[in-house]
């Protein structure tokens, strides 16, 4: 039986993702910081961090993956008519503290939030360092949906996404893909499996062959810098 690893503050290694317990599904380890350098390094090995004010960090890389190739985004009949008919202006970068901060609000409404103060402010100092970015949609000057996520190489690992209006978040969604299609992009990294995911064209994949892909994706060239625009169309 595989033994969950206490990190310390001062060593910023992780286990071998094989390592992680099959229940729950991925747990791998607990403890540490979150620091931008174990963050970064924790995502540049298919880890992320996911656990409760009240519980110590907990670190996951599950057994299997929910990914999205952009070029593969299933956009409905019904959603190609709201893109169509849509009010809204999408920009990206632009609000990145208030997407976050809205994700963690409407989580913790729900059933209570992962999106701790802690991780908030970690996240945001990964956005200072441009490794963190948000997709916003705005009705007239309100935010009104929105997704945040990290950016490695050519690979997207997409963290929380809310909306206050029906479908905004799924148009944040379609404008990520979009964009980064744009820039060769050729992953979004969803986490976990869901069906609202896999109607919207994501796919599962086994940790083995996601990790393959990231050790290939990390190591090419993605878009630098802050992604301060707005996208014109969909």
């Amino acid at each position: 039986m595989n033994q969950i690893t206490a990190l310390d503050d001062s060593d910023l290694s992780f286990p071998p993702v094989e390592l992680a317990l099959e229940d729950p599904d991925g747990l791998l380890a607990v403890g540490g910081n979150l620091s931008s350098e174990r963050l970064i390094l924790a995502y540049s090995q298919g880890i992320f961090p996911w656990y409760q004010d009240d519980l110590p960090i907990l670190w996951w890389s599950p057994g299997t993956r929910m990914v999205l190739y952009p070029e593969k985004l299933h956009v409905s009949r019904s959603m190609r008519k709201v893109i169509k008919q849509s009010p809204y202006r999408i920009s990206f970068d632009e609000a990145f503290d208030q997407v976050i901060s809205q994700c963690a609000e409407l989580r913790l409404d729900a059933e209570g939030t992962w999106i701790t103060s802690d991780m908030q402010k970690a996240y945001i100092t990964l956005h200072k360092m441009h490794f963190a970015h948000s997709v916003e949609v705005w009705e007239d000057n309100i935010l009104v949906g929105g997704l945040y996520g990290i950016a490695m190489g050519q690979a997207f690992f997409g963290e929380s996404m809310f909306s206050t209006r029906s479908n905004t978040s799924k148009l944040a969604l379609i404008a990520l893909s979009k964009q980064l299609q744009d820039w060769g992009y050729q992953l979004i990294d969803c986490q976990v499996p869901s069906e609202h995911l896999e109607s919207l064209g994501a796919q599962e994949m086994q940790r083995e062959d996601f990790m393959k892909e990231l050790e290939r994706l990390r190591a090419l060239p993605g878009k630098q810098g802050p992604w301060h625009f707005e996208r014109e169309s969909l």
